[in-house]
Order: C-alpha cells, then sequence, then structure tokens
C-alpha cells in the first residue's frame, strides 16, 4: 500500500509538473518592435560536450548553441560584456524556444528601453527522449556539468566577455526553470545572478490513480523510433528515468522505469523525488545566499505556481533575498515579454558590465 502511494506521489506528481507543458508550442504574445532598436547578430555554433562523452544513449556531443551578440559588439572590439545564459524547455530544443520567446527581437527591445547590452546564449539540451532535465547521468551525459562547465568555458574562450561570476546569470523556463534551479543552487561559483521562469519538476505531488495503459507503453520501448511513437507524458516518463535512475546494466535504454511489470520499484521512485529541488534545496542555502539577486515567475493560470510559490517561501525562511512575481497568463503566454522586459531588466540590473577591479 505504501509502495502504491509512492508511486502515485511521485510519478503522477512528475505528470501535474509536466502536464503545462503539452502546451509549450502554443503561440506566445510577441510584445510590439521597440522603435529605433538596433539589430543584434545571431551567431548558430556548435559546442562540444566533454561532460557528454560516452553517454549511453547516444545524444550528442557537439550541440547546437545560439549566441546573440549585442549591437555594440562589432565596433568596440576592446569591450567585453557580461553573459545570460537561457535554458529551455522540455520538448522543444534552442532553436524552437528562440520563437518561443521570439528572440532576437525581445533582446533588441530590451536593450532598446534602456537595458545593459550582454551576450545571450542558447544551448541546446534536446535529447533522445526529449529532454535532458539538466541532470547528472551516465546514460544521457552530465548536462549539469555541461552547462555549467563546457558551454561556459567554450563561450569565455571565444567571446569578449567578463569571465567572473558576477557577470554571468542563468535563467531557464519549465524544465529550463528546473535546470536553473538545479544548476543554480549547485554551482554558485560559476553564476552570479539567477532568474527561474516557471519552473517543473520541484517536487512530486499526488493526483490520482496510475496509468498501466502508460506504463505498458512505456516498458515497450526498446529504440528510439518507438520513443518518438509516445505520447509526451510516457515519453517524458523516459526522459525523467534517463536522467534521475540510470543503470548501465539494463540496455538497451539503459534505465531504470518507476514500475516494472504493473509493480511500482519503491528504490527508483526514491531516486526520482530525491532530484526535486524541493527536496535538496536545504542543503544549498550557503550556496543561494552567494547570489547577488535570485527572481522567480510564474502565470496565475499555471499549475506550477504552486510548487514556484514553495520555494520562494523557502528562500524567505533562510533569509535569501529574492523576487516572486505571478503575473496574469498561462506557462507560456507571456513568456516572451517576460523574456523582454523582466528577464532582461533584471540581469542588467544585477550583473557586473565592468571586470572587478575597474
Amino acid at each position: 500500500m505504501k509502495t502504491t502511494k509512492l508511486y502515485r506521489t511521485v510519478v503522477l506528481g512528475l505528470a501535474v509538473s509536466l502536464a503545462p507543458m503539452l502546451r509549450a508550442q502554443v503561440e506566445t504574445i510577441v510584445p510590439p518592435v521597440v522603435p529605433g532598436a538596433k539589430p543584434v547578430s545571431v551567431e548558430h555554433i556548435k559546442i562540444h560536450g566533454a561532460a557528454l562523452e560516452g553517454n549511453l544513449e547516444g545524444d550528442a556531443v557537439d550541440r547546437d548553441v545560439i549566441v546573440l551578440l549585442p549591437p555594440s559588439y562589432a565596433g568596440e572590439q576592446h569591450r567585453r560584456y557580461p553573459v545570460v545564459y537561457a535554458l529551455h524547455g522540455y520538448s522543444i530544443g534552442a532553436e524552437q524556444w528562440t520563437h518561443e520567446i521570439h528572440v532576437p527581437q525581445t533582446v533588441e527591445g530590451a536593450f532598446a528601453q534602456g537595458a545593459k547590452e550582454m551576450i545571450v546564449v542558447l544551448p541546446d539540451s534536446k535529447t533522445v527522449h526529449n529532454g535532458s532535465m539538466y541532470s547528472s547521468s551516465v546514460t544521457t551525459g552530465d548536462f549539469e556539468r555541461f552547462i555549467s562547465h563546457d558551454v561556459v568555458e567554450y563561450i569565455d574562450a571565444h567571446y569578449r566577455t567578463i569571465p567572473e561570476r558576477t557577470s554571468r546569470g542563468l535563467v531557464g523556463h519549465s524544465m529550463g526553470g528546473y535546470g536553473a534551479s538545479r544548476i543554480g543552487m549547485k554551482h554558485p561559483e560559476v553564476f552570479g545572478s539567477l532568474y527561474i521562469m516557471s519552473p517543473c519538476c520541484m517536487s512530486a505531488r499526488p493526483a490520482g490513480p496510475a496509468n498501466p495503459e502508460i506504463d505498458k507503453a512505456v516498458e515497450a520501448v526498446k529504440t528510439p523510433e518507438d520513443s518518438a511513437k509516445l505520447p509526451f507524458f510516457a515519453r517524458a516518463q523516459l526522459a525523467t528515468a534517463a536522467a534521475w535512475s540510470p543503470d548501465p546494466k539494463n540496455p538497451p535504454l539503459y534505465l531504470d522505469l518507476a514500475v516494472k511489470d504493473g509493480v511500482p520499484q519503491p528504490d527508483i521512485l526514491a531516486k526520482w523525488a530525491a532530484n526535486a529541488p524541493l527536496a535538496f534545496v536545504d542543503q544549498c542555502i550557503g550556496n543561494l545566499k552567494q547570489y547577488r539577486a535570485i527572481a522567480m515567475d510564474v502565470g496565475d493560470q499555471d499549475g506550477l505556481r504552486i510548487d514556484a510559490a514553495k520555494l520562494h517561501d523557502v528562500f524567505d525562511k533562510y533569509g535569501i533575498a529574492n523576487s516572486f512575481e505571478i503575473y496574469p497568463g498561462t506557462h507560456t503566454s507571456a513568456v516572451a515579454d517576460r523574456f523582454q522586459n523582466h528577464v532582461m531588466k533584471f540581469f542588467s540590473q544585477n550583473l557586473r558590465s565592468q571586470p572587478d577591479g575597474h
């Protein structure tokens, strides 16, 4: 009985967390073009992920990355810039996310409205099962280190950045909001300011009965092609298992599922629960207090607002300076407006635009 209840809490709580992402591809409200906005330069590059080498599911090691360079970058050859690293959500990649947050238009609009110029980097973390969860796994590769080390190191080596934590920001939406939370809590030595947008997967919550049909469909998957045919939530279970319960001795998918032959697996469920930021945030308070600024927002029609509020309450309980806003909107409707008028403004105010000592 206890095992079944735990299964429903963790697995179906995950469904509640991921369900808003079903709407990830809906059209978002586009802010109007800001008159006089100067164009940014967009570069499509590949970054080798040393942290992803040898991953068991064969995910790409050389990852697509989109880099937005501010209007003055080409002309001011001796100027260095702060950098914002922006993480996309589940089921989309970096290219698709550019359409959701409407860059470069929203970045250009932010600069035209007075935001300090900065470099914006969008790394792609899409995997065989549609999302890395920005976690560390032998099955998917160590995407946590890929973002916090490989991407940052490459950008610092190839662009005129200010290579200091106080001049680096991390932001993400949905699964990317989870990634910003997870990576932010663990790597304050890399980033100096943190913005969490509509984060998923903060905790597990009970949400109705199990679904045997989905369990059977997931268990039957043997190839990436099989995974691609699954419905959204079933595929998300595979992504979660690949990230949080990897198993190098369990081919062909090299993961352990939360249900095997209709029986919930408490050891696997415990691994999934342990990856919820609300479960490990208390061990990261010292790290979080190192940030110059932390912000979080979520729509009032987004089911993820409940857990976002819980995370905000934890921050407040420990005296961690942070801002939290529930704005009018769904999971995706206002994300472009938020990026232009809130995220970019936040980093403009909180990232150092001069190297330390200047």
